[in-house]
């Protein structure tokens, strides 16, 4: 006997396939991104200043501190929408940062291109990587929700929103002994100024729907 067909649950897998699409290539672009960041050595991410300004007063690990503060954010994202902690940040963060040692123990992000320029790659890939992972509505970094939050409640756009969250990073990282680097601003701007309009164009090249963002989604149907 044939299965009984339901409206639009055809459309409805396509999307649900493409937001895991371009989940994981977000992950994978963000990664190679940051392999390729962290391999041109001129400066470190706001949230890697942050976490080693905190290692100069406290016993923790990068990773322990990074971690640290994905859970400060998922609970203020938690309260200000009135809804219970999420894990899925969590997942995204071990995913990447296995990815990243894995490229880097493997040398992938070893291109014959001089340091300045592999800097600026790792940064548009690590912007690319972000909006695709917000897109999907998948593991959305601990960050970008709250600058999602900020863009919801507060009616700042996107962009404004990264920025803000991340400068204030980069600054409390900096005053409590963070390292600061040409790198450091090269991540601020091109990443947290280049998620959004990288978001629209996904909706309007790609014809990706904006589960993560739905206001900035250009895409009716499932791609």
């Amino acid at each position: 006997m044939a299965k009984p067909v339901i409206p639009g649950m055809k459309q409805l897998r396509g999307f649900e396939r493409a937001r895991v699409a371009a989940y994981l290539a977000g992950c994978v672009f963000f990664s190679y991104g940051a392999a390729c960041f962290i391999r041109a050595d001129l400066g470190t991410d706001p949230l890697d200043v942050f976490a080693l300004g905190l290692l100069e007063h406290l016993p923790l690990t990068i990773g322990i501190a990074q971690a640290l503060f994905a859970a400060l954010c998922i609970a203020v994202w938690a309260a200000w929408n009135r809804r219970r902690p999420v894990l899925s940040p969590f997942v995204t963060f071990l995913f990447c940062g296995s990815m990243i040692d894995l490229m880097r123990a493997w040398d992938l992000a070893g291109l014959p291109l001089p340091d300045p320029v592999l800097m600026v790659l790792g940064s548009l890939l690590c912007a690319y990587g972000s909006s695709l992972i917000i897109i999907s509505g998948i593991g959305i970094r601990a960050m970008d929700l709250v600058a999602i939050s900020m863009t919801e409640h507060w009616r700042w756009p996107f962009w404004a929103a990264k920025f803000s969250t991340e400068l204030l990073l980069l600054v409390g990282g900096y005053l409590l002994g963070g390292p600061v680097g040409i790198g450091t601003v090269c991540f601020l701007v091109v990443v947290d100024l280049l998620v959004q309009p990288l978001m629209r164009l996904n909706g309007s090249v790609l014809r990706l729907r904006n589960a993560g963002m739905p206001s900035l989604s250009v895409a009716r149907t499932a791609a």
